[in-house]
């Protein structure tokens, strides 16, 4: 089955609100076998959404609209469509008596437009709302299906969950699984080509790779009667592609690469602290994102000046005035203050030149030194960075993170 999500409202368009609904239903079709090849929106104008419905009908079997079911005169999703499909709408007794039913239990009266959200063909399906004023409902014509939801998220959901899901589940020939893997450390080019013999003969598994904020997800996705057969079809493609990237995947799934790190620090009863100057207390922020890191996570200084760096981690005023404070011998001198100081296993420690100002030829915007310490063992790692200032220190973040989560699987801790 072929599917297309038509989201009505010109606040949409505007930027306004942020569509959460296309991206939601587009996950939950796919999950249950429907394709999804076209997603459309459209501001509250008849014409326009006239069109949208015939081109929409043209090229899919199933049409899911959310939006424009209120009581107000631009509100016109349903009537748009019953014109289309030549219906007639007559008044839903029972659609009637379950808005009057929520007015009164909030004790308010129900204003006579809303009776305008009760209209309804005699032959289609009507969807209940159970959090709200406006019912959606199935019109089954000719071989094409109109699903109509309301536009708020905390209405749309449950009405699609309770009421579409069970409808459309005869329609399936078999469902989609997907499993993703987050890599990290490795380009989307270069991971692609690393598993280009996957991908150039996939079938069923397919295998996508996909590129946001300094990592690259690969989302293995099966087609299968169940969920158990389509994972069986995904195991011996992830155990390939987990041979190929190895210690690149770092998880799977919604987990990120800070969980992934305080919890191995957290697993193995290992303390950390930080002393962070571009990254300005991101790192500690990130380790604290995960509940339970207090065990772990026992100090974070940001040394951004001189004065300070010399003052808290104890950094010799001739190794700033040598080299720098963007230098690999500064970062070793950090995090060996901030691991002497604190007594923690680990220290981390991060100085560079986050920009847009304060880059030579010498040592450019996006120049950055991690330093770590594992029980007294000190690691320097240079980076050259791109970006503007703030994607130069998310970037140097995850870098650090990344370091500690490599350096801690050589040492066999996991």
């Amino acid at each position: 089955m072929i599917a297309e999500i038509l989201c009505v409202g010109t606040e949409l368009l505007l930027g306004d609100i942020v569509n959460t609904n296309a991206q939601y239903l587009a996950r939950r079709l796919s999950e249950l076998g429907v394709f999804v090849y076209h997603q459309t929106v459209i501001g509250d104008n008849s014409e326009r959404l006239k069109n949208a419905y015939k081109l929409a009908f043209s090229r899919s079997d199933l049409v899911i609209t959310t939006g424009g079911l209120g009581p107000t005169k631009d509100d016109i999703t349903k009537e748009i469509a019953f014109e289309y499909f030549g219906k007639e709408a007559v008044l839903h007794k029972e659609s009637l008596d379950r808005i009057e039913g929520y007015f009164k239990k909030l004790g308010r009266a129900m204003s006579e437009s809303n009776k305008k959200q009760a209209y309804f063909p005699e032959d289609a399906i009507i969807l209940p709302n159970n959090n709200g004023t406006a019912p959606g409902c199935i019109i089954n014509e000719k071989e094409k299906i109109l699903v109509t939801l309301p536009g708020p998220p905390k209405e749309m959901k449950p009405m699609f969950e309770e009421s579409v899901v069970p409808y459309l589940s005869k329609y399936q020939d078999g469902i989609l699984v997907s499993k993703v893997l987050r890599v990290i450390g490795v380009g989307e080019s270069e991971a692609a080509d690393m598993l280009s013999d996957i991908i150039d003969n996939q079938t069923n598994p397919t295998v996508a790779p996909y590129a946001k904020d300094g990592e690259v997800t690969f989302r293995i996705t099966a087609k299968a009667h169940s969920k158990e057969e389509a994972y069986e079809l995904i195991k011996p493609v992830e155990k390939d592609i987990r041979n190929i990237l190895g210690n690149k995947v770092y998880g799977e799934g919604e987990v990120s690469l800070e969980e992934v790190v305080a919890e191995m620090l957290v697993r193995n009863n290992l303390t950390i602290a930080t002393a962070e100057s571009c990254t300005g207390g991101m790192i500690a922020s990130s380790l604290i994102n995960y509940s339970g890191v207090s065990s772990s996570f026992l100090e974070g200084a940001v040394t951004y000046s001189n004065d300070a760096k010399i003052r808290r981690l104890g950094v010799n005023k001739s190794t700033l005035e040598n080299y720098g404070a963007v230098s690999s011998e500064t970062a070793e001198e950090m995090v060996s203050g901030i691991t002497k100081t604190s007594g923690a296993d680990i220290g981390i420690a991060t100085t560079g030149i986050a920009g847009p100002n304060g880059g030579t030829e010498e040592k450019p915007v996006g120049l950055v030194y991690v330093g770590l310490s594992i029980k007294g063992e000190i690691i320097i790692k240079k980076l050259n960075l791109s970006g503007n200032r703030q994607k130069i220190r998310e970037r140097a973040t995850k870098t650090a993170l990344d370091l500690l989560r490599r350096e801690l699987l050589k040492r066999g801790i996991v």
